[in-house]
């Protein structure tokens, strides 16, 4: 049985700049696309494509809340999250492959 991934993600565009929180269920193809700037206007404007933080979820409505519940954090949450496990705000995208 192939288990399916989902994702809640964060990305940002310098250490302490603009953070876009979204989902996808392919977490690869959906940060080609932010380095694409082939999405949507704010994170094509912005510049943001450095993957900071990302969780897992089994469920796609556990994505979906979690992603809601974080976009809902005061801008200090969001980067105390990011934090947490990224102090530096590496870009994880590089580490991808082996999800």
């Amino acid at each position: 049985m192939i288990m399916e991934q989902h994702f809640v993600y964060i990305t940002a565009n310098r250490k302490g700049g603009d953070i876009y929180v979204g989902s996808t269920d392919n977490l690869i193809r959906r940060m080609s696309e932010h380095r694409s700037k082939s999405n949507d206007n704010y994170t094509r404007n912005t510049g943001i494509h450095i993957l900071v933080y990302f969780e897992e979820h089994k469920y796609p409505g556990d994505t979906i809340t979690r992603e809601r519940q974080i976009k809902k954090w005061k801008r200090e949450w969001k980067i105390n999250l990011i934090e947490k496990s990224n102090p530096e705000w590496e870009d994880l995208y590089t580490d991808l492959k082996a999800i």
